[in-house]
């Protein structure tokens, strides 16, 4: 029985409305498994997308369909891949796990779609339990995480050099990433991406900053990585 869950493949299996609903419901079911994954691993959290959660759900069936489709037809084949090339992707690329999760999503479609569906459910759940584990375990997370720093100086300031003393005391590294000019030429704004030192306050930080900048303003981000700048 098992043998034959797994190697469903192998049988002449032709189109038919009880495979095609199955095929849908199995690709849909993976669907959501590696989509509640993903909300659950990700280190986002509230600031997860609906809509890319939405995708991972609809992505299975949507391969698994068109993979029911071609069959063995070379030329619809050809027909759907000229299809695909037309169209343009315009959204910026994202999080490498994310691609990760749409490969994922797109392999389990591909198996429902060829009739593997015990082996498309099996890897999904050993993959997703991987993801968890690993997720668990803060596998390849930094203890060290990138600030966005923010420092509005006059225009009568050198700021080559001008903090570089502040930084070498507090933070671990740093880097000059953008300068602009504000307010008609007046104010120059500078643009860090730091990296703070462990059991560093970071009032005094940012009081050592201010002596500097004559109190203007100076914004810290917590997350490089999204701050716009």
């Amino acid at each position: 029985m098992i043998d034959e869950i797994f190697n469903m493949a192998e049988i002449n299996v032709t189109l038919n409305f009880t495979t095609a609903l199955l095929t849908i419901f199995t690709a849909f079911v993976l669907g959501i498994v590696i989509s509640f994954t993903f909300m659950k691993t990700n280190n986002k959290g509230a600031s997860s997308p609906q809509g890319f959660s939405l995708t991972l759900v609809m992505l299975p069936p949507i391969i698994a369909i068109i993979i029911l489709l071609i069959g063995n037809n070379v030329a619809r084949a050809f027909g759907l891949s000229g299809a695909f090339a037309i169209i343009r992707f315009r959204s910026a690329a994202g999080d490498p796990k994310d691609i990760s999760y749409v490969l994922f999503a797109m392999a389990a479609g591909l198996s429902c779609g060829s009739g593997f569906f015990g082996y498309a459910a099996l890897f999904t759940a050993i993959l997703c339990l991987f993801m968890v584990v690993l997720n668990k375990m803060n596998f390849g997370v930094s203890n060290v995480t990138s600030k966005l720093l923010k420092i509005t100086i006059p225009e009568d300031l050198d700021y080559q050099g001008v903090f570089d003393d502040v930084f070498e005391k507090y933070t671990t590294s740093y880097e000059l990433r953008k300068i602009k000019t504000t307010d008609l030429g007046t104010l120059f704004e500078l643009v860090y991406s730091v990296k703070m030192k462990e059991d560093i306050n970071q009032k005094e930080f940012l009081d050592a900053l201010r002596c500097r900048n004559g109190n203007l303003n100076i914004i810290l981000s917590m997350n490089a990585d999204v701050a716009s700048y």
